[in-house]
């Protein structure tokens, strides 16, 4: 299993040498369209995430010490942010999860280039994966 520095890494280089943002924009959009799609069941109340413009599902499970992550989004640019989350955080720890750096975001611009309520909705997404995270730290005594 790779490590989230790893996983942010890789993500990294493949931004790399994107210097137009219309190209970082498809690749994104790719990401999203590449994760499997979440579960009917999963696209319930408790799991859209407030603060995003579009909307946003999370599903979060603890097994064997670690947070398993699936999402989906109604909008192309949000599901493929989130599919990076999910991408670098699933299946770590929670403990992990709480002590990162997702040093990853400011590296390949995001930050920088998305409009202000998607960079919120994004502040979002860390936050509700934080607060799983969290729970299952404090659930588990880790």
């Amino acid at each position: 299993m790779a490590t989230i520095n790893e996983l942010q890494d890789e993500i990294i280089e493949e931004f790399e040498g994107l210097d137009d943002w219309m190209d970082r924009y498809a690749v994104i959009i790719e990401m999203g369209n590449a994760m499997p799609p979440l579960d009917e069941q999963y696209k319930t109340p408790d799991n859209l995430i407030d603060g995003c413009q579009s909307r946003v599902w999370l599903q979060a499970d603890y097994t064997d010490g670690v947070i398993h992550l699936q999402a989906d989004s109604d909008a192309l640019i949000v599901k493929g942010i989130v599919s990076m989350l999910v991408r670098v955080l699933d299946g770590q720890s929670p403990r992990d999860i709480l002590d990162t750096d997702l040093y990853f975001i400011d590296r390949i611009g995001l930050h920088d280039h998305l409009s202000p309520t998607r960079s919120n909705g994004l502040v979002a997404m860390v936050k509700k994966i934080r607060s799983y995270a969290l729970a299952y730290t404090m659930a588990n005594h880790e």
